[in-house]
């Protein structure tokens, strides 16, 4: 027997399905417009996480005097990040002189997260930290290493006519008579200029403590010293002498390097080919705040990296005699350990250190 439904009862069930379905579908779309708002908000989250560093004028200190080695590199990286477009932001280089670098050192540490300020120093930032007259209680552990920069080596350089021909004559003399010459530098005992002429005195057993070595005010006034003849020896960087060996003014007897250099200084031999085993880097660098945030770190390290690939970097390096010893950051900070040791022992031995 068949079973009708009144038709007033399939219009209602026909409503009440109706309905439901119209709820379904007003409650899946509210679900969906939360969903897409949700990966809205995320994802503009995600930009905001995003570095826009840098947005402003960046400050490189250089811890010496307009001209010298220091300023001139300072100056060189500004100009080159700028003209390759690496850098969109001006860049200012502030001169800072004073103490060896300490003063300008002294004054970058209170920069404790400033990611606009950076500073590029060179060796003495170990030394000045571990001699006694030092007086710095700041070394690159209170600074963030970016990146080395440039490559310098230490020369031990005579007039063109003295009778010194290489450097395990003039140690012998040494060795045998310390106070018997006179060496320069353009810096105080126990900076760099001493440390270059010491290093492979002490490796060769001379009393590096009786040799007389007279400091001037800059490698300027030492080379004259030299070529007045008031020194015999001049202490200095390779880079530092380009012109006066060109000219045949004078000869260096060795080279602080792992290994023979080229162009001009291809004939010159290291101290380690004379038997003297030793080598010390005259470095410059880039540094940040001791607390820079990452972004910047970060940013730094990838601008440096392709600086350091730049034709406009290397004709800048071949310009001012400079080699390209670039570092990444965590490379640098390697080499700063081990430097620092070398630079411990020596300033030991010498009886200078704090």
């Amino acid at each position: 027997m068949n079973t009708l439904i009144p038709k007033w009862k399939v219009v209602l069930i026909s409503v009440i399905l109706a309905i439901g379905l119209t709820a379904c579908g007003s409650s899946n779309k509210t679900e969906t417009s939360a969903h897409k708002t949700e990966t809205a908000a995320t994802s503009t989250s995600s930009e905001a996480q995003k570095s826009s560093y840098p947005k402003k004028a960046i400050t490189i200190t250089a811890p010496s005097g307009v001209g010298g080695g220091l300023d001139l590199t300072a100056r060189a990286l500004s100009k080159v990040l700028s003209q390759t477009k690496l850098v969109t932001q001006s860049i200012t280089v502030e001169n800072k002189p004073g103490g060896g670098q300490a003063v300008g050192l002294a004054d970058f540490t209170q920069e404790k997260n400033n990611a606009y300020q950076l500073y590029l120093p060179s060796a003495p930032l170990i030394i000045n930290n571990l001699r006694k007259e030092g007086h710095s209680p700041y070394s690159f552990r209170d600074l963030t290493p970016l990146a080395q920069l440039t490559t310098d080596y230490g020369a031990i350089v005579v007039k063109a006519d003295s009778k010194y021909n290489d450097l395990a004559t003039l140690l012998a003399d040494l060795k045998n008579d310390p106070s018997s010459i006179t060496l320069a530098g353009g810096s105080a005992p126990g900076s760099q200029d001493h440390l270059i002429a010491m290093l492979p005195a002490v490796k060769a057993g001379v009393d590096a403590t009786k040799i007389k070595f007279i400091s001037y005010d800059g490698g300027g006034e030492a080379i004259t010293a030299l070529l007045g003849g008031h020194v015999e020896v001049l202490s200095t960087d390779i880079s530092g002498v380009t012109e006066y060996q060109k000219a045949g003014k004078v000869k260096v007897l060795g080279i602080s390097a792992p290994a023979r250099l080229t162009g001009q200084f291809a004939d010159i031999p290291t101290y380690k080919e004379q038997g003297i085993d030793a080598e010390f880097t005259i470095w410059r660098g880039l540094f940040g705040s001791k607390d820079m945030p990452a972004d910047a770190v970060e940013y730094w390290n990838a601008q440096l990296k392709t600086l350091s690939e730049k034709e406009e970097w290397k004709q800048q390096l071949q310009a001012n005699g400079w080699e390209n010893g670039y570092k990444n950051a965590a490379d640098f900070q390697k080499f700063l350990e081990d430097q620092e040791k070398v630079i411990q022992e020596l300033l030991t031995s010498l009886g200078m250190q704090k």
